[in-house]
């Protein structure tokens, strides 16, 4: 007979050929009974609605939101698939967002279809897919394809979104007009369907984002067919806009705007720069002094469990690997030595900064060695992959029971530089250690280490202002994420910037 343990492996057997494409989503049909039921009380498989499950790790904890997250946009596909065919199409409101990306995954996505029944579908951590009926499907030409997904084509669905898209999602909105080189598709669709407001809107839209040709060339083709066009600003008048400088990549586009409507809000509530420090040794001194502190609780809100004495070992040159077993086998104690090169090397930057040089510069080639000194003693040790150290990251990667899912691996190329352009052109200290801080954090190009990568970036930026090294206590660490989601998934950065002002005023006590 069969132990347990034999019969969980056939059963496992089965999930890793239904996975061998990279599918995290299944049909119960195509488990017998039997498997189904022993892969999910393993924890290898959780339920979503009647008829559908993901594929989980037994080593998530409950309630991690993590194996849904991931698994949202390939359940949609899917589900939609199988119940629509072809004959479905995410709604213009999505689409806009999807096409700039904003990577968050939705409360409720709505799905429109001929054969949808104007039904919220209830599924995991509080999504819903809500099927509305819609009997005029678009033409052909004004959908495509994305991961599977089938959304409405920019242009197209400029038309159907309302006002208060623009107003709700500005970056977005601009991020997908800043895409167009001339108005030729957009005017397409407003002339055939006789769009006087949209076309009002758009041409509006346009001229506040300078540019006043494309909304010319909308008026002008609409009155020449005979239209009244009377031109409005969608925008909310508080907005800001940031110039585009790579219409051809929609992450930089959305960097770049991003980085422009949220500067204000930083400048505003930040404390103001106390000014490069005249006495450099006395600053690194303290950058010295405050490393213990730095350490145990930038690696304990990472989950690492250190404590001051292993962190006073590896500072003292106690900690060694080549002679002690155990040393090199420790994960907690690999990460306090990687810690420990990494601030040593951040330190270096630091130096270089307040002499003067520019921060945004300096960082952009100090970091990958900030990062390559954080894991090389991993490396050594053979518990990570030497190929850890080549650079960004070249998978997708999900965050802990967030909605927020940073970008394709293939846009991370893109995005960090452009985050480096924002940080050397950026005047304000205040503003480069906010916005570079949750930049960073929100790119996350790298597999492992973003957090303290972004907290080791945020403290060079404070030093460009002469702001001493801060603190973010792991005590703090739930205010902090949330702080961090804020930004993130609601395009609110005021409350994650007054959380790092408590830690910046926390820092002198």
């Amino acid at each position: 007979m069969a132990t347990p343990n034999e019969r969980l492996a056939a059963s496992l057997s089965v999930l890793q050929k239904l996975q061998a494409g990279g599918s995290r989503v299944f049909r119960s049909n195509e488990f017998t009974r039997v498997h189904r039921e022993r892969l999910r009380r393993s924890g290898f498989l959780q339920n979503v609605l009647k008829g559908w499950l993901i594929s989980t790790s037994p080593g998530a904890s409950p309630g991690d939101s993590t194996p849904w997250f991931a698994s949202f946009w390939e359940f949609c596909v899917r589900y939609c698939n199988e119940r629509f065919r072809v004959d479905w199409h995410l709604s213009p409101e999505q689409s806009l967002l999807l096409h700039a990306e904003n990577t968050v995954i939705p409360a409720q996505v709505i799905v429109y279809s001929s054969k949808g029944t104007n039904n919220n579908i209830k599924l995991l951590f509080g999504t819903s897919l809500y099927d509305l009926k819609q009997n005029r499907m678009p033409l052909p030409a004004d959908v495509v394809e994305r991961d599977g997904l089938r959304l409405f084509a920019p242009t197209a669905a400029l038309v159907k979104v309302p006002e208060a898209f623009f107003e709700r999602s500005p970056v977005e909105a601009q991020v997908v007009l800043a895409t167009f080189r001339d108005a030729s598709d957009l005017l397409r669709r407003l002339l055939d369907g006789g769009n006087t407001v949209v076309a009002g809107r758009l041409a509006g839209a346009l001229r506040r984002m300078a540019r006043p040709d494309l909304a010319d060339e909308i008026v002008s083709a609409m009155k020449s067919a005979g239209y009244d066009v009377r031109e409005s600003d969608p925008f909310a008048p508080q907005h800001t806009f940031g110039q585009i400088t790579r219409p051809d990549s929609p992450i930089v586009g959305r960097i770049q705007g991003m980085w422009a409507s949220m500067r204000e809000v930083v400048q505003r509530t930040f404390p103001k720069p106390p000014g490069l420090p005249s006495d450099r040794a006395a600053y690194l001194r303290y950058v010295d002094e405050i490393y213990k502190r730095d350490a145990y609780h930038s690696l304990s809100i990472e989950g690492y469990r250190v404590t001051p004495e292993l962190i006073e070992r590896v500072r003292s040159g106690a900690w060694n690997p080549d002679q002690d077993g155990a040393d090199r086998q420790n994960r907690d104690a690999l990460a306090a030595r990687g810690y420990w090169q990494a601030f040593q090397s951040v330190k270096n930057t630091v130096a270089e900064i307040i002499a003067g040089g520019n921060a945004g510069a300096l960082t952009r080639q100090a970091h990958r060695e900030w990062y390559r000194e954080l894991f090389q003693p991993c490396v050594g040790a053979g518990l990570v992959r030497a190929s850890a150290l080549a650079g960004y990251r070249n998978d997708f990667v999900f965050l802990r029971t967030s909605r927020y899912v940073p970008p394709r691996w293939e846009a991370v190329r893109d995005a960090m530089p452009a985050l480096f352009d924002l940080l050397e052109a950026e005047p304000e200290p205040a503003v480069r250690a906010v916005l570079g801080h949750w930049l960073f954090s929100y790119i996350h190009p790298y597999m492992d280490g973003n957090g303290r990568m972004a907290r080791f970036l945020m403290n060079a930026m404070l030093a460009s202002g002469g702001y001493p090294w801060t603190v973010i206590r792991v005590e703090d660490r739930a205010a902090y994420l949330r702080a961090l989601d804020r930004a993130s998934i609601d395009m609110e950065i005021g409350p994650f910037t007054e959380f790092l002002a408590a830690c910046r005023v926390e820092a002198f006590s």
